[in-house]
């Protein structure tokens, strides 16, 4: 039996790649495109979930931060 899992990915530009860092564990993908890293993130998810547990999924609030730094 399948079911769906609702997570939040945190994309970022770095060089000319996409970066998509799921939240909820500690998965990552990459592609050229937003799309291209979601979609490779999903595919990364649905490997790692077929060996590990689906964690409980909370609401992810999710907020700048501004630092000082030195």
């Amino acid at each position: 039996m399948t079911r769906q899992v609702r997570l939040t990915a945190a994309i970022t530009h770095e060089d000319q790649w996409y970066v998509a860092r799921c939240l909820e564990v500690d998965v990552a993908s990459q592609g050229t495109t937003i799309e291209e890293a979601l979609a490779n993130l999903r595919e990364a998810l649905e490997l790692y979930f077929e060996d590990e547990p689906v964690p409980a999924v909370h609401d992810v609030i999710t907020a700048p931060v501004q630092v000082q730094v030195a």
